[in-house]
């Protein structure tokens, strides 16, 4: 028997392993395709500082007996757009898009939007339709199927109309399987996640028996854009390196070292380059891949550069995690903060971390963890990631006067270059040494203003029992001691009382 060898396409390389991007069923699935396009129009919109608009849509297509039906998916958004050339790639060819750079985004792999489209098609063998501007004089309106042997975009129409009212944004339209029953709950709860770390955008989703849900912008305030940067030398390989040299325009080793690596100067260059043997006056071209390895293991090795730069990261804010929380929870204490920048392997990134107590929260007997990685809500496989370990394994709560029964939940949030997610289901973080320590420094700072908070409500709840007792009894005891002095007027027990008060009053 001879063996036989194939090359297959990108596309058809997630045909067969779906699950690897979440698509396993068709429960995860609907979950997976809202997700992955409502995340793909927030960063449309916020790339642009554009207030996002998203809308959402599920209508029932069939009904057969039981599940999974065939539902038709709409969304919308107020985003960028896109150029008429670019939209068929962008949703028919799988491994393209903007997600390549080295840039903080919510999606990591650029796939998850053509796998929704992919998985629209496998499992109902229709075409999708998209319809986007970027606000100039045209619309573009196309019809498409994905060439999934050859992994390109068949285009089955496409219409132009007049762009009068400078509409921008993208519409995406198409038939899934699904089983929305099942995934109901994880839709809504990740939908809800969602305005918690973006109180900025107005998030419309009308379910197929026809429920309106509606999660209202709370702030016009938007965190800054990310922005593209260089690699850090503590985050390179041999593969980046030759990469690098291929595409260089400079003509020595040192100018090399300051054009494409974040934070190396001239004198650092220098230093480096002396450290690693390597001329500084050496074309870059004409560097061997031995050579290379060298260049390599010297960057990992020297400790003298400086920090990766954590400016070019967009981290939630104090003030809008706390707005967040406080429009989904309206808790009665909350506290945020904000760690200062780290690093993990050359790639910089900032912890996040707020608690909020009572209000809507519920009692459940457990503290309720809300994860976040640039902005996404990691709502799967929660005991697996890092944070749950902090939380349920490195934090004394009794310490900070809080018992597992207490209306109380911890929110984490993490934005970087490179999340170090275990998985590429993207669901929870690694424990990574560096990731844990702020995590538990940041839990610890909240908990400490919450251990505050509770200790000043305490006190005043007791302070409060003992001013009623002192009103109960006091006038009983002015009543009792006048009968026993056989004086006809009681003593004026007023004083007394308006001090308390008063002393109560400042205590507070």
């Amino acid at each position: 028997m001879v063996e036989v060898f194939e090359e297959i396409s990108p596309a058809d390389f997630f045909y067969r392993n779906r699950d690897i991007a979440g698509f396993t069923n068709p429960s995860r699935a609907i979950y997976s395709t809202i997700r992955e396009l409502v995340e793909n129009s927030l960063d449309a919109c916020e790339i642009h500082k554009i207030l996002p608009d998203v809308y959402i849509r599920l209508l029932k297509e069939s009904d057969s007996s039981g599940e999974p039906n065939k539902y038709r998916i709409r969304v919308e958004d107020n985003g960028s757009g896109l150029p008429s050339d670019i939209v068929p790639l962008a949703f028919g060819q799988v491994l393209f898009g903007s997600k390549y750079k080295l840039r903080q985004t919510r999606g990591t792999f650029g796939l998850g939007g053509k796998m929704a489209v992919l998985y629209g098609q496998i499992t109902t063998h229709s075409e999708t339709k998209i319809i986007s501007s970027n606000g100039k004089s045209k619309i573009f309106e196309f019809h498409l199927m994905m060439d999934i042997k050859n992994n390109k975009p068949e285009i089955l129409k496409k219409e132009t109309y007049h762009n009068n009212s400078k509409w921008h944004g993208t519409i995406i339209e198409f038939l899934t399987e699904a089983d929305y029953t099942r995934a109901k709950a994880k839709i809504l709860e990740y939908l809800k996640q969602t305005a918690i770390v973006a109180p900025y955008a107005n998030i419309t989703f009308v379910d197929p028996k026809g429920r309106f849900y509606k999660f209202d912008r709370f702030t016009t305030t938007m965190p800054r854009p990310s922005i593209e940067t260089t690699p850090h030398p503590h985050g390179v390989d041999v593969e980046t390196i030759k990469r690098l040299v291929g595409i260089t325009k400079v003509k020595n080793m040192k100018d090399f070292m300051r054009e494409h690596f974040q934070r190396v100067g001239e004198t650092t260059a220098i230093k480096f380059l002396d450290f690693s043997k390597v001329d500084q006056k050496r074309n870059p071209l004409d560097i061997t891949p031995e050579e290379i390895v060298l260049l390599v293991n010297g960057m990992k090795n020297y400790n003298a550069f400086l920090p990766p730069d954590a400016s070019c990261l967009s981290p939630l804010g104090e003030e809008s995690l706390k707005t967040g929380i406080q429009k989904e929870f309206n808790p009665e204490f909350i506290a945020v903060h904000q760690r200062k920048p780290s690093a993990y392997s050359g790639f910089p990134f900032i912890i996040e971390a707020g608690v909020a107590y009572g209000g809507n929260i519920p009692r459940t007997g457990n503290i309720l963890l809300y994860r976040f990685a640039n902005k996404i809500p990691l709502l799967f496989d929660e005991a697996s990631d890092v944070s749950w370990k902090v939380i349920h394994n490195m934090v004394n709560w009794r310490h900070y006067k809080i018992s597992a029964d207490d209306p109380l939940a911890v929110f984490t949030h993490i934005c970087s270059l490179k999340i170090p997610y275990k998985t590429v289901g993207k669901e929870f973080i690694a424990d990574r040494p560096e990731v844990e320590r702020e995590i538990l420094n940041a839990i610890r700072e909240v908990a400490r203003h919450l251990s505050i908070y509770l200790s000043r409500k305490n006190f005043i709840e007791k302070e409060r029992k003992r001013l009623d007792i002192f009103s109960k009894y006091l006038p009983k005891m002015a009543s009792f001691s006048t009968k026993l002095a056989k004086k006809e007027k009681e003593p004026d027990i007023m004083p007394l009382l308006r001090g308390l008060k008063k002393y109560e009053e400042q205590k507070e």
